[in-house]
């Protein structure tokens, strides 16, 4: 604790106001920080909403299929470690991809036994109606913000994903 004390001295002799706002974070500001996360999700993904429940989808469907769009091939392990999902929960999320015709199983060529997951050209249409539904409220966000703004956005971001604890 003393030494944070005698670098957080030292740095406050230099009148760099954005650097003692970050060197004071205090949990308040955290707080406030991780709030605007949920309030951002519940937004980004309130928008296809409408969409996916004609299908009777919902959010784990939205995450899966992004996923799948994103990385073409995928395999359902992968998959499952990417959105921290147990295999009952992804399973019963691909059943009804599969079974709507929006996610085709290829069998792997180097392991047979294995699967890789591809959007069907209906399941490629169906995402890009999400997407729409979800890129002006981006796309706002980020026009309305300077060029540096979303450069530091991204890596922050980045550096929650990626982060150790």
């Amino acid at each position: 604790m003393l030494q944070k004390s005698i670098f957080l001295n030292r740095i406050s002799q230099y009148d760099l106001p954005i650097m003692k706002d970050l060197l004071y974070l205090k949990d308040e500001q955290i707080k406030d920080f991780i709030q605007l996360l949920y309030d951002a999700y519940r937004e980004i993904s309130s928008d296809p909403k409408e969409i996916l429940s004609k299908k009777l989808f919902g959010l784990a469907h939205l995450r899966a299929l992004n996923l799948i769009e994103r990385n073409p091939g995928i395999n359902p392990t992968e998959l499952i470690f990417k959105l921290k999902i147990t295999k009952q929960s992804l399973n019963r999320v691909l059943r009804e991809l599969v079974k709507m015709r929006l996610v085709k199983e290829i069998k792997n060529e180097d392991d047979t036994r294995k699967k890789n997951l591809m959007l069907t050209k209906d399941g490629q249409s169906f995402f890009d109606k999400l997407y729409e539904s979800q890129k002006s409220r981006m796309f706002f966000a980020l026009k309305k913000s300077d060029p540096s703004s979303v450069i530091k956005f991204k890596e922050v971001l980045s550096n929650i994903i990626n982060g150790k604890k």
